[in-house]
C-alpha cells in the first residue's frame, strides 16, 4: 500500500487512519488515504564474472544468464513494471536505475550483452550490499549467477528482508561430473590457476561430484531456511521448462 492523500474524515472511516498532525492543525479530523501499489520494481543482479564464459554444450553460462535476464525484463515491462540491473564481478560493474518502457529495457539488454567486465572474480556480497544502498523501495530481485562464491550469506539474508529475492543458479553439467578422458588440464577462469587431474580414476571423479553436491546442499539448506525461492538452471538444457514450473508454483503459493 502507498500513501495517496489526506482528506476529511467521513462516517465509517477507520479511526486508525486519522492523521493527528493535520487534524490538530485543522481543528477537525482528517484521515490518510492509501492505494494499492500494483506496479513492481524488478531488479536483475547479473553475475558477469569470468566463470560465465564456461560452457561444455551449445551455450556458455553467461549466454544463458543474458537470455534469462532479457526474458525477465520483457516480461516485467509487459506488466508496466520498472526494471533495473546491477552487473557485477568482484566489483559493481554497472548500475542501471529501474525505469519503465521498452527503450529502457533494450538499454538493459544491450549492457548485458556487450558490457566488457573490468573484473574477473565474483563478489556476490558486494552486489547485494550495493543493491541495499541504491534501491530503497521493496523490489523483486533476481540474482542470476553460478554462485561460485563464498561469504555472501549474511548479505543475502539482509537483502531478502528488504526485498523479495529469487535466486536463479546457472550450472554446467561438467561442473558437477567429470568425463573419463584421462589426464585433464583445468584452468580457473577467475583466478588463472591451472591444475592437472587424472579423470580415469573413479575416486577422483567421485570426489569431484561429492564436493559439488556438498556445496549445493549447503546452499539449498540456506535458501530453504530463509524461505528464498531458488531455481536451478542446467546450461545444457532448455531453461524455459524450469522457469515456467517455478512461476506456476509461485503463482499458486501467493494466490
Amino acid at each position: 500500500m502507498e500513501f495517496d492523500e489526506v482528506r476529511e474524515y467521513q462516517h465509517g472511516d477507520d479511526v486508525r487512519t486519522i492523521d493527528w498532525n493535520v487534524t490538530s492543525r485543522a481543528g477537525h479530523p482528517f484521515v490518510k488515504r492509501y492505494v494499492e501499489e500494483r506496479e513492481l520494481t524488478v531488479m536483475l543482479l547479473v553475475d558477469a564474472s569470468a566463470s560465465g564464459v564456461f560452457g561444455s554444450f551449445e551455450k556458455t553460462k553467461g549466454e544463458v544468464a543474458a537470455e534469462i535476464s532479457a526474458l525477465l525484463a520483457f516480461s516485467a515491462i509487459k506488466n508496466n513494471d520498472r526494471v533495473g540491473a546491477i552487473l557485477f564481478t568482484d566489483r559493481v560493474e554497472k548500475f542501471i536505475p529501474p525505469r519503465r518502457g521498452s527503450t529502457h529495457v533494450l538499454r538493459v539488454i544491450r549492457e548485458l550483452l556487450y558490457h566488457q567486465p573490468g573484473g574477473q572474480g565474483t563478489c556476490i556480497q558486494l552486489a547485494l550490499e550495493h543493491l541495499n544502498l541504491v534501491v530503497r523501495k521493496r523490489a523483486v530481485v533476481f540474482l542470476i549467477s553460478d554462485l561460485l562464491d563464498q561469504g555472501f550469506e549474511r548479505a543475502l539474508k539482509v537483502a531478502h528482508r528488504r526485498h523479495d529475492v529469487v535466486i536463479i543458479q546457472i550450472v554446467d553439467p561438467r561442473e558437477r561430473e567429470l568425463p573419463d578422458v584421462g589426464i585433464l588440464e583445468m584452468k580457473d577462469a577467475e583466478t588463472g590457476e591451472v591444475v592437472c587431474i587424472d579423470t580415469s580414476l573413479a575416486n577422483v571423479r567421485g570426489a569431484f561430484l561429492a564436493d559439488w553436491e556438498r556445496n549445493h546442499e549447503e546452499q539449498r539448506k540456506l535458501f530453504q531456511s530463509h524461505h528464498m525461492d531458488h531455481v536451478l538452471i542446467n546450461a545444457a538444457k532448455p531453461y524455459d521448462v524450469p522457469l515456467v514450473r517455478f512461476f506456476e508454483e509461485r503463482a499458486r503459493k501467493y494466490h
